[in-house]
Formats: C-alpha cells, structure tokens, sequence
C-alpha cells in the first residue's frame, strides 16, 4: 500500500520528511567500469567502442558498421504504422511551434555613461543526442530532444542509439528523420558517451550531450563533463497530482499509473483535501492496476514508492508541493492558474481537469525532458536555451571610458592587480595628454 498521510495528525512533520527521503534511485555504483570504459575508448578510439558493442549488445559494428545509412533512415518510416507516423508528425510540428517562442533576441543599447552593452546568441555547434534503444525506445523523446536542437539552429546533431542483438524501433529512426536528424550511430551506453566526448574515427566529437539513459549513461555523463556540456541528470519519473473531490476517482487513478508504469522507482503522490476522495481514488488505482499490461511494475512503484496526502486547504498543499518540487505537477482544481501562481517549485505543471500529464509527454508542445528528485528546485526543464550560448557585448570610446575607467583602475589596484589597473589607466593618460 502507498504511504497514507494526513497534516493534521500529530508526527505529520516527521513522517513527511521521511517520505521525502526515500531513495528511489538504487542503481549500483558504476563509476570505476564506466571509468574504465570512457579510458579505453579516449584511447584506442573506434577500436573499443566496438568491443563494448559487441560485448553489451551482442553487435558487431565490424558488418552492421557504425552508422546507419540515409536509406536506412529514411526507410524506417515504411515499417511504421501510418497513424502513428502522422501523429509523429503533428507531435514535432507543436513541439517545433513552442520552441520557435523561446528563441531570445539580441540586445543592444548605450547606457547613460555612454558604454555600448549588450548581449548575442548563437548555437552551440554540435550536439550529442543520447536516446536509450531497443524495440521498447521512445521516439517521443527523440522529437523533445532533436527538435529543439533543430530550431535552435545547432550545425551538428549526431545522435547515438544502442541496437541490442540488433533490433531498434523503427520509429526512433522514424521519429529521427521527422525532426531533420541525418547522422546516427548504432551505440550507447557508457562507450557512446565516451565517443561523443572524446571522437573517434567514426563518430566525431561534440560540444554538448543530451539525453536519458541506464546508470552507466547518467554515470558517464557526469564524468565527461567540464570536456562537453551536459544536460540535467535525470532520475526516476514522477507525479504529484493536487485534486478536489470535484475530479472522477478513475481519472486521478489513470494520471497516477501513468507514471508509476515506467519504472519500479517512480512515484506517483496525491494531495487532497478530501478524505473520502482519497479513498476512492485509491480503490480506483487497484481497480487499474488489475488491467494494466505494466501492472507488475506500477504495483511495485505504487506500493513501495507512491503516497496519499490529505491536507486541509490549498496553501497547505502548496507548501508541500514546493517541498517536494516533483517532475510533473497536476493541478486538477477549480481554479488552476490561481494555485499555479503559488507553486515556486515544478518541472511542468498541468492545469485542469482535462490536462493529462501524458499529453504533455506526447503533444502539448513544452519539453518532456524536466528535472526529477526535486531538482526542480534549481534546474528548468530542456528548452531552446540549451542548445545556445550567450555572449557579452561591450564597447566603450574616448568619452565614456574616461567615465567609468577610473573606477576599474581602483579596484583593479584594490585587487593587487597591476596590469589590470594599467591596461586601462594607459589609454586614460593618453587621452588626457592628447
């Protein structure tokens, strides 16, 4: 059974914090092998990408080769649903359309001193895109991850995506080819990440790598950073639904499953101001978990790891889910927005009775890709910002440097900087004996 809590018991505080500090996470510790294999591959290149394929995946890239080809690519959508093609299709096009907003402007202005400040963007120019394979592959989150990079106008876009015994979802490709990805490589796990970080003969080395992936991706990553860029290190998936008794049980059952049928480790919660209703949500989720063909794995996620909160009104809730901080946030109320506006701490938040987290996994339009274990604190979710840089612009002449220069040239001999102190104190004197 989740955890079921109530804030007017007394210890609520207590058993909270407890819940909170659940490790949910128990991947064993992988940092001395996936050590050893981004080594290998810096050092002997294509030659030990190849032996951990093949070792791990039971490929050998030596006849599969190491990148698919264009006709591989663009044949893959052949070997796909027409329907599901089409719904690949209108996804990207909503995902491209949210994205398009998020593209900053330059800036240029003279302050009063007279300096010219101001600020360019560009792309990053080459990105990794790490997507987990198999036939159980999301091409979902090829679209959030590719598309972006795409509207953000990154050059280079090479994505790697493991082939295990040599089988891949045809809609990964698929889904590939939709969101303009040209360059795509049979590998993953910790070798993959090694090679995007360091190239090899065959897969050239990038500025930045993006994506999910098993312990051994998520270790790698966190190692080739500081040489690449990298985005957030992402968890186990998760959901906290705030929802009045207006809501249909099944409904609210329905959102939690959705997360808990990822992983054994996600969690799913519920917050209420109803008692009743939590109950009978919590039937409805028993009653769901007899359907589902996942049921053995969101049961476990749902009992070891899910939880039920009753509050007594909605600034109570608030607090909590800014304790919290969850991946996705439902808001299943009667006045949403409101509530969202007191929320400090979400990766995404889903507002009504009719916003499904799941259609925020799919087509909405915002990222899916968000920061899990309360991350959300810190982190925002993958947007066009990632994939672009900015730079600092500022100019000064004869006038305005003589403004703001002698301020420099006390700090800088404040700081013991002499050369500091001089480079601007010389063009001062110089302008004041011309």
């Amino acid at each position: 059974m989740p955890r079921r809590l109530t804030t007017s018991d007394a210890g609520f505080d207590d058993a909270f914090d407890a819940f909170l500090a659940l490790k949910r996470d128990t991947e064993a510790n992988v940092e001395g092998v996936v050590a050893d294999i981004l080594s290998a591959v810096r050092t002997r290149g294509d030659a030990a990408v190849a032996e951990f394929t093949e070792r791990f995946d039971g490929v050998d890239l030596s006849v599969a080769g190491f990148r698919f080809s264009a006709e591989e690519i663009a044949g893959a959508a052949a070997q796909c649903e027409p329907a599901t093609l089409d719904a690949l299709k209108s996804a990207a096009d909503r995902i491209e359309d949210y994205h398009r907003r998020q593209i900053p402007d330059d800036s240029l202005y003279t302050d009063p001193a007279g300096v010219t400040l101001g600020a360019k963007w560009t792309p990053i120019a080459s990105v990794g895109l790490y997507v987990p394979g198999g036939l159980a592959a999301y091409p979902s989150s090829v679209l959030m991850n590719a598309v972006p990079a795409r509207v953000a106008g990154v050059p280079r876009v090479a994505m790697v995506v493991p082939t295990p015994g040599g089988e891949i979802n045809p809609l990964v490709l698929a889904a590939a080819h939709i969101a303009g990805v040209e360059e795509i490589h049979r590998i993953g796990g910790a070798q993959a990440v090694a090679a995007l970080a360091y190239g090899t003969d065959s897969v050239g080395a990038v500025d930045k790598i993006v994506g999910p992936g098993n312990a051994y991706v998520a270790t790698a990553k966190r190692q080739v950073f500081g040489r690449v860029g990298i985005d957030l290190i992402a968890g186990p998936s998760e959901i906290l639904v705030v929802a009045d008794s207006e809501n249909n049980p099944e409904w609210i059952a329905a959102d939690l499953m959705s997360q808990a049928e990822h992983d054994t480790a996600a969690q799913s919660v519920l917050i209420t101001d109803d008692a009743g209703f939590a109950d009978a949500v919590g039937a409805a989720v028993d009653a769901l978990l007899q359907r589902l063909k996942r049921r053995e794995i969101a049961a476990e996620s749902w009992r070891e790891h899910g939880g039920i909160i009753v509050v007594r009104d909605w600034d109570e809730a608030v607090r909590l889910v800014d304790r919290i901080a969850p991946e996705h946030l439902e808001l299943a109320v009667a006045e949403p927005a409101a509530l969202a506006e007191k929320v400090q701490h979400a990766g995404a938040i889903f507002l009504g009775r009719y916003t499904p987290e799941a259609v925020g996994d799919y087509v909405a339009g915002p990222n899916h890709v968000l920061p899990t274990s309360g991350s959300a604190r810190f982190f925002s979710g993958l947007s066009v910002l990632d994939f672009m840089k900015r730079t600092s612009l500022v100019g000064c002449d004869a006038e305005s440097l003589s403004r703001i220069g002698p301020l420099a040239v006390t700090l800088a001999t404040a700081e013991g900087l002499e050369a500091h102190a001089l480079s601007v104190s010389i063009r001062l004197d110089q302008e004041s004996s011309g």
